[in-house]
């Protein structure tokens, strides 16, 4: 059996108790997987990516043609979080429709001057929320992309000469179309990794896709009671505990740190992972671990969630496509070294 902690069967608890224990932040996980899943159908992989990254304290891009199922989910996670702190005045959830004549202010915030009382005020933008949802967010600028790059590495942005901190959950939901439509721009290699994990939608399969038309009046109503929501301090409560206490092996670090080396070295990359890669991949393997019922981070972990932390960090050789091939081929070796170490001990 893979737990090292028993898992709850209950979803009923008070949502506003606090997470003091693995136990506790393991039923975070499942009120927040109970409220996804009712929302879509067929993306369970994905919707533990979208928890693990949130858990995690990282960013998530999401690849798809449209209709697949991207903002539904980013919709779904904003309601199942209830903010425990009304008086910051900060929402759940915001969506922010990336189009070519978007502007930096229109996500960040302006100031305003006020004629009555001859004072400049400041207006925050939809970047001043709990989770940011930014739809195709290839479809604008340069620099208005470049406008969530501060946002997203240091949860904070400057506006006017002036710095103000975000809130400490702040989680980016962006969505793309593929690269191939008409009127998209491609993300920079900088703006690439701030994301923890770049992850591309798939079709989901015919039984699911009967499931989506079948349910679709028991999806547009609320949620029952059973299924409680999660507040913003039980996730940071989450966090927290899987700092403490899920475990790293250093033969775990090691291993990363070879799969970056492996990236750098192989003659069909130009650009390897990097070192932020390494360092945000670490609390995604203790989330991971968490969401299967674990306190210590294993192998399988690495070999999970290293598509989604390497692939778009790394720049191919011209002529190149698909580095889903190339990333396996990099980890193979360090996961084999990982694996004989664990049977020697």
């Amino acid at each position: 059996m893979d737990t090292d902690f028993e898992q709850s069967p209950h979803t009923t608890t008070d949502p506003g108790a606090p997470v003091a224990s693995l136990d506790d932040a393991n039923r975070v996980v499942e009120h927040l997987r109970a409220r996804m899943r009712r929302a879509v159908r067929g993306r369970d992989d994905v919707i533990d990516a979208v928890i693990i990254a949130l858990l995690a304290d990282g960013h998530v891009l999401l690849e798809d043609f449209p209709g697949s199922g991207k903002t539904t989910l980013a919709k779904a996670l904003g309601d199942a979080l209830i903010d425990d702190r009304p008086e910051d005045r900060i929402v759940s959830l915001r969506r922010i429709q990336f189009t070519p004549d978007l502007l930096p202010q229109d996500i960040t915030g302006t100031t305003i001057f006020d004629p009555n009382t001859n004072r400049f005020y400041f207006r925050p933008g939809p970047i001043f929320a709990h989770i940011v949802l930014a739809d195709e967010i290839n479809r604008t600028s340069p620099k208005v992309q470049a406008a969530l790059l501060e946002a997203m590495g240091e949860k904070q942005t400057t506006i006017d000469n002036r710095t103000r901190a975000l809130d400490e959950l702040f989680f980016v939901i962006a969505t793309q179309n593929p690269l191939d439509l008409a009127g998209t721009f491609p993300l920079p290699a900088a703006q690439l990794d701030r994301f923890l994990f770049k992850i591309r939608m798939d079709h989901i399969d015919r039984a699911s896709e009967l499931d989506v038309l079948r349910s679709m009046r028991e999806r547009s109503a609320p949620a029952p009671d059973t299924m409680p929501r999660v507040t913003r301090s039980q996730i940071l409560g989450a966090r927290a505990q899987l700092d403490a206490q899920v475990h790293v092996a250093p033969e775990i670090l090691e291993c990363l740190v070879d799969i970056a080396a492996e990236t750098r070295r192989d003659d069909r990359v130009l650009l390897g992972a990097s070192t932020r890669s390494l360092v945000l991949a670490v609390p995604a393997l203790q989330a991971r671990a968490l969401t299967r019922g674990r306190d210590v981070v294993i192998g399988d972990d690495v070999a999970a969630l290293a598509p989604w932390v390497f692939a778009h960090r790394i720049e191919l050789a011209p002529g190149l496509d698909g580095p889903e091939t190339v990333i396996a081929d990099c980890v193979a070796r360090p996961l084999e070294t990982l694996a004989r170490g664990t049977l020697r001990r």
